[in-house]
């Protein structure tokens, strides 16, 4: 294929598919695999890269060599399409969820969701607009103590539990659940992927996450929360006489295996702790999840097709569609194109520049997934750095007030955009394939309706707390 048709191509392939996903006709694996499958035999990217890893390693990227370096082949600083990093599955992703999965899956044979879900139910009363509340924020703090996507593994089957005894849908808690994970992992390093990615690039430690994040993350979810209640008032009732079952409910009968259900306690223990001190140990946090899951494979005594009967296999094949069609863009330069034209427009106006920044990448992360995109908006803001204004003398470019700003406006706006479709963040993607298993499909256009608004909603208030913090004095 000529190389100046691989842009219009890839664009093209990606939006039909994302057409078809939005439909909702078709089952969304079968597309993005049809998706990557397109993209692969048409020459947008190759197997090669298609299977790689997004990382800019030199020893899987020697076939893009700089012959102009001398006969000594020096790698190119730049990929094709002016990307800096090759596009493809993200392992790191695919296998965090496959490990977690398992693990969660053999948590099942314990009864230790049934146990969970009564005790919220009757924490709340058995008031469905209560369970909502306290599900959204249990959801919030462990997506930013541990990270999104594990948060809603572990908290969607207790939801769709304590649904089931209500007489409910579950659907009006797991939409807010999936919500309130995107809200809650952005006030960390670890809370969602696009943070570590520019924690990474430009050296911002946990605390300062944390420090300047926090508070604004604390806003932006009371005014989620209060905002949800009003919107499912309705939904989420039920007679009076369903509650009292609820609350005569013994959960102490739930747990049908003590045994296993302290051996899946002490890995899991092992593995959160894991997730904690990867960066120390050097261990990628899919090593951990893969490392938890067999040890308590091995533990339970439960057969290997058992077990991983429990995976979420078209959610898993789904994120490698999606991530091969994403790759394709970043690949073309499609992304890095529109990235780089929003920072020379707005280069001369810090605040305008990160205004721009917060609510393009809203928008873009509600499209395609948050993972690439921040790898290419990183590069392009950290090249940025230098350009804006140094006010403190002996500080680095990148840790300036001007580039900090636009730092958090980054990671706000990937972070939140993800809320505004189903494929717009991982966490969304697996709660849907967990509720399609549980015969309660999330229809595209269903969560659109609701988490697009407010998503607007919260980056709004995100914007208006980047301005009072960080914005107004620049």
């Amino acid at each position: 294929m000529p190389e100046p048709l691989l842009k219009p191509l890839a664009g093209a392939i990606f939006l039909l598919c994302y057409v078809a996903i939005a439909s909702d006709r078709i089952d969304k694996t079968k597309v993005a695999l049809f998706g990557a499958a397109a993209m692969l035999v048409l020459g947008v990217v190759t197997q090669r890269e298609a299977f790689g890893h997004y990382e800019f390693r030199e020893e899987i990227i020697r076939h893009f060599v700089d012959e102009s370096a001398g006969p000594e082949g020096a790698v190119s600083e730049e990929l094709p399409g002016g990307a800096r990093s090759l596009p493809g599955a993200d392992w790191n992703t695919i296998f965090l969820l496959v490990g977690m999965m398992v693990m969660v899956g053999i948590m099942r044979h314990t009864g230790i969701f049934e146990w969970l879900a009564i005790k919220c139910a009757k924490a709340a009363r058995g008031d469905p607009l209560r369970i909502m509340i306290l599900l959204s924020v249990v959801t919030a703090v462990l997506s930013a103590a541990l990270d999104n996507v594990t948060t809603v593994l572990l908290i969607a089957p207790v939801t769709l539990v304590i649904a089931d005894a209500l007489g409910i849908s579950a659907l009006p808690l797991l939409i807010p659940e999936i919500l309130a994970s995107n809200i809650g992992g952005t006030a960390t390093l670890i809370g969602d992927p696009p943070n570590i990615i520019i924690g990474s690039k430009a050296g911002i430690s946990f605390t300062e996450f944390v420090t300047n994040l926090g508070p604004t993350i604390a806003i932006v979810l009371a005014v989620f929360l209060a905002t949800a209640r009003f919107v499912y008032r309705k939904a989420l009732t039920v007679p009076e006489e369903r509650r009292a079952e609820v609350m005569e409910l013994d959960e102490t009968k739930s747990i049908t295996n003590h045994r296993l259900l302290w051996r899946c306690l002490g890995v899991m223990t092992l593995v959160l702790l894991g997730f904690g001190l990867h960066a120390r140990l050097g261990w990628e946090p899919a090593t951990v999840a893969l490392g938890g899951g067999a040890l308590l494979l091995l533990l339970s005594h439960l057969e290997p097709e058992e077990a991983f009967r429990e995976v979420e296999w078209p959610t898993i094949f789904f994120f490698l569609g999606l991530f091969i069609m994403v790759g394709g863009l970043v690949k073309v330069g499609l992304i890095s194109d529109l990235s780089r034209w929003i920072a020379e427009r707005f280069a001369g106006n810090v605040p305008v520049l990160a205004s721009v920044l917060l609510w393009f990448s809203a928008m873009v992360s509600a499209v395609v997934d948050n993972i690439p995109y921040t790898m290419a908006m990183s590069e392009v803001v950290a090249e940025m750095a230098g350009s804006l204004p140094q006010t403190v003398p002996g500080v680095e470019a990148v840790h300036q007030p001007a580039a900090m700003a636009i730092w958090w406006s980054l990671a706000l706006g990937a972070c939140l955009g993800g809320n505004g479709t189903l494929v717009g963040a991982s966490a969304n993607v697996v709660v849907a394939g967990i509720a399609q298993r549980a015969k309660q499909p999330i229809g595209f256009l269903a969560f659109a309706k609701v988490g697009a608004p407010l998503m607007v909603q919260s980056v709004l208030v995100a914007w208006l707390c980047l301005w009072v913090t960080h914005l107004r004095a620049l």
